[in-house]
């Protein structure tokens, strides 16, 4: 498979990228998260005193189990909403759009009840494309080549 290069976005370069479980549910679960958008990388950077942006060559393997959802449909958001309520899910590699803060709280009132799934479509209108691609296991970080970070400014 062909190669490409993914952004993260932290406080410190990630030479070995590494699965984190935490308290925090986030949209395609635990994993090491990515984006092929620079510039998205830069405003995750920009949540810490020092920005940093490593970057990365992925070669995917036929061996793994990659889900991909390549536009916001009703089956991105069910598998958000799981991830968020604590499911597991057995991919080594999920692609998707962000559920980023211009409409986390939407998908929390869709759980809640409090909007409908019609509603949430809505509400839900990115003012700019937004990208992840998490790294869910061992197995998947191995696709990942370490090729160095900048400092955002």
């Amino acid at each position: 498979m062909a190669l490409m290069t993914v952004y993260h976005g932290g406080y410190q370069p990630v030479e070995k990228p590494e699965i984190r479980f935490n308290k925090h549910t986030k949209d395609f679960g635990f994993g090491f998260y990515c984006t092929v958008i620079r510039e998205q990388a830069e405003r995750w950077a920009r949540r810490f005193n020092t920005k940093i942006v490593s970057s990365y060559e992925v070669r995917f393997s036929s061996e793994l189990h990659i889900l991909e959802f390549k536009e916001m449909t009703d089956e991105w958001l069910d598998f958000i909403v799981a991830c968020r309520s604590g499911k597991n899910h057995d991919y080594d590699i999920v692609i998707g759009a962000m559920a980023d803060d211009q409409i986390y709280s939407y998908v929390y009132d869709f759980i809640d009840g409090a909007i409908t799934r019609e509603q949430f479509w809505v509400l839900a209108r990115f003012k700019y494309p937004t990208h992840q691609i998490v790294f869910c296991t061992d197995k998947a970080l191995k696709c990942l080549t370490y090729r160095g970070f900048e400092e955002v400014k």
